[in-house]
């Protein structure tokens, strides 16, 4: 979309942003100030450390501010809604092995919590609430990925129960963000540096990867297009994960002082109900999608209930599609455009900032 557009529409509006200290949450928060010049801009999360040092950065911002706040609390998010256009959610439990040990915590701030923002939108008369998903609702195999797609259900539910004029709710889903917190790129570069091995569930595995300035950007892109209930389903290139070992090797041992040669690749198997492929769509919803030039559109199964909306997005290539959209399907990036690829999002040497320590593969 046109960034004039955006900055003309952003330029009138106060917008909250929950989960601000997240990955996405974060470069969402960014972009609004920084590139589309945002009327006023609100950022709740409840990590307090992280919280403090994004508002020292913003702090020459009289616009901008930040508060400690979970999803959990309904009272908290209505209180924290009022005088607000535009609710982007961001905030979620991500980590599927965390999820799955304790489920019922995902529950909380993966379902719960997704339903008090759309309650306090519905209570304060917001524009328009912006859900943001995972390629782990489409045919889920773990906590993680089921709640998501819970969410998903509850915003486009929400929008088919509104009675008379009320907020926009829509969901956007999509696939890896590169150099996020837990995803491969930062695992592999430690292990390179350490001298390898480097360890790879399947070689032959392959998923939808973007860079997280794009993800963000096409997240506030759908605060715009979207209709009402709908499911926004950004297209991505496709990698193989042994590809992307092959070319960070390449790239990153000389720098480390390792011939690429040196380095070993360990193969240590699938986890338990990881997929080989990727899904961002699966065939119940094909009946149902129309194709935009960046993104699919899974329309509502229902209807609403109570008023009439008319589905017109610009871009429109077809109203029909014949297949799922899931990595299988799609061809992946060759080697050379891969390199590419990551040197242009500056994911190569990028560093981490938060002294995690890795220890496995992680595509989540």
């Amino acid at each position: 979309m046109d960034n004039q557009v955006l900055n003309e529409y952003f330029s009138r509006k106060r917008v909250l942003v929950t989960g601000a200290c997240g990955t996405i949450g974060r470069e969402v928060v960014r972009q609004l100030i920084e590139d589309y010049h945002v009327g006023e801009l609100v950022g709740i999360d409840n990590n307090e450390s992280d919280l403090f040092f994004l508002t020292q950065k913003y702090s020459q911002y009289v616009n901008v501010s930040f508060f400690l706040a979970d999803v959990r609390d309904r009272d908290k998010m209505i209180s924290c809604s009022r005088g607000i256009h535009v609710v982007i959610h961001t905030a979620a439990f991500k980590h599927v092995d965390l999820c799955e040990r304790s489920p019922f915590e995902a529950v909380q701030t993966n379902i719960m919590g997704v339903q008090n923002v759309i309650a306090a939108a519905y209570e304060n008369g917001i524009e328009r609430l912006i859900f943001t998903s995972s390629d782990k609702a489409v045919n889920p195999t773990n906590v993680m990925g089921t709640s998501k797609l819970m969410g998903e259900r509850l915003i486009t539910a929400a929008n088919g129960n509104l009675r008379g004029n009320g907020p926009i709710y829509a969901s956007t889903r999509f696939g890896n963000v590169l150099g996020s917190r837990g995803s491969v790129i930062p695992l592999f570069r430690q292990q390179i540096r350490q001298g390898g091995p480097l360890t790879l569930t399947d070689p032959n595995m392959t998923r939808f990867i973007m860079s997280i300035r794009e993800a963000a950007q096409l997240v506030i892109n759908t605060v715009i297009l979207a209709c009402g209930g709908e499911v926004f389903i950004t297209k991505m290139p496709v990698v193989r994960i042994q590809d992307l070992a092959d070319v960070m090797i390449g790239e990153l041992a000389p720098h480390y002082g390792f011939d690429a040669e040196q380095i070993q690749v360990q193969v240590i198997g699938s986890k338990p109900g990881e997929k080989m492929y990727e899904e961002l769509m699966n065939h119940e919803e094909i009946r149902r999608v129309w194709e935009l030039s960046r993104y699919f559109v899974v329309l509502p199964a229902f209807t609403s209930l109570y008023r009439q909306i008319s589905y017109d997005y610009p871009d429109v290539l077809l109203r029909s599609v014949s297949n799922p959209y899931n990595s299988a399907n799609e061809d992946p990036m060759d080697k050379k455009t891969l390199k590419t690829f990551l040197r242009d999002n500056h994911l190569l040497f990028e560093p981490r900032t938060d002294g995690e320590i890795l220890t496995h593969e992680r595509w989540d």
